[in-house]
């Protein structure tokens, strides 16, 4: 019975968890770019791009990741970095996943066809207990939380603001 119990509690913290997070990234977001969820991106092969500040990929970032930044994108250095088959798999994440949005659909509008947003971004990927990485390639628990109010999504790891 103790199991049961337990069982219905997880599964329901994860779907109100999950459902706070929807009504967060729909506040946020235009919903012009497709998601992924971390299992599937787990599973699959794609550019992986990081659409946060340095001083947040320097803590961290997902292994094999492009850092492409947000306040300074730059679509023409970001393109140089990119095949040039349109429909190559890529994954744009941030934090949460309002940032990369923005990032990820202008890469749409320059004609790439199978570019998706991360849901949850690298706190999910975290969250779900999937590795993330410090400059030198190691394993870390650390994660920046980009400030004080975001780092409420995080929920393992070790956050750094």
């Amino acid at each position: 019975m103790k199991k049961i119990i337990f069982l219905f509690l997880l599964i329901s913290t994860v779907s109100f968890g999950q459902k706070k997070l929807d009504k967060l990234l729909n506040k946020f977001n235009k919903n012009n770019v497709p998601y992924i969820s971390v299992d599937s991106l787990a599973t699959t092969n794609a550019i992986l791009l990081d659409a946060r500040e340095t001083k947040e990929f320097k803590v961290s970032h997902l292994k094999n990741s492009i850092y492409v930044g947000f306040d300074n994108f730059d679509i023409k250095q970001t393109l140089e970095t990119l095949p040039e088959d349109k429909n190559a798999k890529i994954v744009v994440y941030c934090s949460l996943g309002i940032r990369s949005e923005i990032v990820a659909n202008k890469l749409i509008k320059q004609g790439y066809t199978n570019v998706y947003n991360l849901y949850g971004g690298i706190f999910e990927w975290k969250n779900n207990n999937y590795n993330v990485i410090d400059t030198l390639g190691n394993n870390t628990e650390k994660v920046h939380t980009f400030n004080k109010d975001w780092s409420k999504w995080l929920k393992k790891g070790k956050k750094v603001y």
